[in-house]
Formats: C-alpha cells, structure tokens, sequence
C-alpha cells in the first residue's frame, strides 16, 4: 500500500512531465519532421506569445482571481504600437528610434487597463471576472476604433528585421556569427539558432519567477490567494497589491503585443484572443489552482510546452486545427480534476 501511494504521488506530482514526454514521442512517430530544428523552432515561436500570456495569468490565478483581458490588451498593444511607429516615421523620425519610443509609449499605455481592472477588484470588490471582461471588452473595441477592424500596415521593414532576427547563425563548417546573419556565398547554408524574441520572452519569464517564488511581493500574492482575511489581518495592502499585480499582468500582454508588431509588421485588434485559454489551461496544467495560492512560473512554462507541442505536433501530423481545441479541453478537464480531487497528491512537497 506504501508503495502504491508513492507511486501515485509521484505521477501526480509529475503527471504534466509525463504527458509531455509522451506528446514528443507520438508527435516524433507521426509528425513529420517534429523533433528536427525547423520543427523545436516553430514549438517556441508559438510558444514565445503564450509564455507572456500565461506568466501574466500566473500572478492573477494565484491570488485566486482570473484575467479574461490578457488576449485583448495584446491585440490592443500590437495595434497601439504599429500605429504609432507608422506615424512616428511618418513624420520624419528614423525607424529604430521611432521602434524604440512606440515601444515604451506602448507599454506604458498598455497598463492603463490592468490598472483599471486592479482598481476594480481591489478596491471597488467586482469580482475578476467581470472586471477583466469588462476591461478586456473596452480595449478591444479601442482597438477597433483604430485599426478600422483591420490590420494595421505601413510598420518599417526594420521591424520585420528585429522581431524575426536570431541570436545565432551558423554556416557549417565556415563560421558561427552572433545577431547579425553572416555574409556567405549564395547557396550557402545557413542555420537560425535561437529566435531573438525568444531570449526576450525568456528573461522576462525568469525575473517574474524570481519575484514570484523569492520576494515579499510574491510571498504576499500567495497569501492573498491563500486567504484574503488572513492577508488583511496580517497587514497586506491588498488594494495595492491588485493595483500592481493586474498592471503587471496587462505589462506582460503589453510586450506580447509588441513582439506580435515586430514579428509580422503589422497590429491586428484580434491578434491575443487565440491565446486566452491556453493562457489559462497553461497555468492549470502546471500545478495553480483556480481557487488561488498555489501556483509556479516554471509549472506555468511546462504547461505552455505542452499546449505548444500539441499545436504543433498537430499541424505536422496533418490533424485539421480545430482538433486541437477539443485536445486543449480534454486537457484542461483532466488537469482540473485532478487539482479537485488529488490536490495532496500535486502541492505534496517531496
């Protein structure tokens, strides 16, 4: 009986580990070309959007609320930030500069609607998910207003340049050249290493670990998810605290935006909307309750694996696209059941 118990705790423990592992064989047998490099690249180009998403949903689920606005305010900055690169060159600016100034005007604009949601869940008490689906329908209507319901174009080739550079080429056997695609004669091979926006992405996703998981502002969020009262009563300003947490999940989205822009040159009013519920599978599959105070950046990353190598597993097997979301359901159920029913088999400490 011993044994069986620590078996089932090791599974539950490690039950999101395991289904990966089992993703990548199955896709490796029946997705052509999956575990190749063109193939890992395009697991964590989906991934790079989601992994923002998701790390911004992380600190709301934590405090046991949810954040519905995530995809509309990246569509709302990818839109901002063409907009105002475009008119930036426009009016005479050189490109880079004008990238650079959207850029902080964009991310600065984008957390006016996670201040309002903060201010409405934390000191007017509306519950969080009207509060976001209220914001995250404001936004996106801005968003419409501007873009025409279209794209929006006319975003310099030098956007295209950065958002789809890389932080390594290689030429086998000739030379290995850091950002910038090295000068080789025509034919010649050359391998794209690392997607810069992926380095981005990543060192965005390790600070908000380190606040998260080793500051007295993580600390504090766990206690406000794990029981608000008891927060109060220890002297936690909760309305600040959900000023900040809900700005930084609009900031988060706000970047998510901005690496959609530089990406594909252009905004898009819808570009985020995809991303909602695998945001917020992602942050189920990796261990966070929706009730609040448990939750991890990394369990949140490994769920967003997971959902990544489903999309693109798929794709390259042949399955038509809307199966996956019947997949990414199944998958959610399965996760919430076991954090309903097995809870002491998943948070049990080893």
């Amino acid at each position: 009986m011993k044994s069986r118990n620590g078996l089932l705790t090791f599974v539950g423990q490690r039950w999101a580990v395991l289904f990966l592992c089992l993703e990548l064989v199955i896709f490796s047998i029946f997705g052509q070309g999956f575990l190749s490099l063109n193939g890992i690249q395009i697991v964590l180009f989906y991934g790079t959007s989601l992994f923002l998403l998701a790390t911004a949903e992380t600190f709301v689920i934590v405090t046991g609320g949810i954040d519905l606005s995530v995809g509309f305010i990246m569509g709302f900055s990818a839109v901002i930030s063409a907009k105002l690169v475009t008119a930036m060159v426009t009016a005479g600016l050189a490109p880079s500069t004008a990238i650079i100034l959207a850029i902080i005007a964009t991310l600065a604009i984008g957390m006016l609607p996670g201040l309002l949601s903060g201010f409405l869940v934390g000191r007017l008490r509306v519950t969080a998910f009207l509060a976001t689906f209220a914001t995250g329908g404001i936004v996106y209507g801005i968003s419409l207003l501007l873009s025409g319901g279209g794209e929006t174009k006319g975003v310099p080739d030098l956007a295209n340049v950065i958002g789809n550079s890389y932080l390594l080429y290689w030429a086998p056997g000739k030379s290995l050249s850091f950002f910038t695609r090295p000068e080789v004669a025509r034919g010649t091979r050359v391998i794209e290493m690392i997607p810069s926006m992926l380095v981005i992405t990543a060192v965005v996703v390790i600070v908000a670990a380190f606040v998260l998981n080793r500051t007295r502002f993580g600390r504090h969020t766990y206690a406000i998810g794990g029981n608000e009262d008891a927060a109060v009563r220890a002297g936690i300003n909760i309305r600040r605290h959900y000023l900040v947490i809900y700005s930084l999940s609009a900031l988060f989205s706000s970047l998510a935006g901005i690496i959609y822009m530089l990406e594909y040159i252009t905004g898009k009013p819808d570009a985020g909307t995809s991303f909602l519920l695998d945001s917020i599978v992602g942050v189920v599959i990796g261990g966070a309750s929706l009730y609040g105070g448990a939750g991890t950046v990394w369990g949140t990353i490994l769920g967003c694996l997971i959902l990544s190598v489903l999309e693109t597993g798929l794709r390259m097997a042949g399955v038509p696209t809307f199966d996956k979301f019947i997949a990414v359901g199944l998958i959610l159920i399965l996760a919430v059941l076991i954090d309903q029913f097995f809870p002491e088999l998943i948070h049990k400490e080893d």
